[in-house]
């Protein structure tokens, strides 16, 4: 069942970038921003990951993690993290755990192809440990900002 806004969040855990386990228990007590996308190293994906990079000392001021979430592996993800500077955790959903509680795998079409991907979302949980905000299909440009901007300021 995927999680609905006002609910608690789901006790998931999986492993990052660099092999360690990331539990959204062990978050919880602050903002924390979870954003699942597609496919490390595609335009879009690094568009968005580099915007969420850029204003992470805000997140920061605001009390809010971020964690993006995606179905590559942990070595991709470490590659990916690497080559651009990030400075939050990556979480390798190759089991679609996550991405299954939080209901982002979606039909998409590719060149007439059809197949089951991540749609790009991103989810805004309070420090209780409540979903409070959710976009999906999100188109990249503001997209950061607007997040950041849905978090109280301290």
């Amino acid at each position: 069942m995927a999680t609905k806004t006002g609910n608690k969040v789901p006790r998931l855990s999986g492993v990052t970038q660099s092999g360690d386990e990331l539990s959204l228990a062990d978050l919880c007590g602050q903002w924390l921003v979870l954003y699942f996308y597609p496919k490390d190293n595609t335009t879009g994906c690094t568009r968005e990951a580099g915007d969420f990079r850029d204003l992470y000392t805000k997140f920061k001021r605001r009390g809010a993690a971020i964690v993006g979430v995606s179905r590559d592996s942990v070595r991709s993800h470490s590659g990916f993290k690497e080559k651009l500077g990030l400075p939050f955790a990556l979480v390798a959903d190759t089991d679609e755990g996550w991405c299954n509680a939080f209901d982002v795998i979606r039909k998409k079409k590719l060149y007439g192809r059809e197949y089951l991907g991540v749609e790009r979302s991103t989810f805004l949980v309070d420090p209780d440990g409540r979903l409070v905000r959710e976009w999906r299909g999100v188109k990249v440009p503001g997209h950061a900002q607007a997040v950041l901007d849905a978090i109280p300021a301290k």
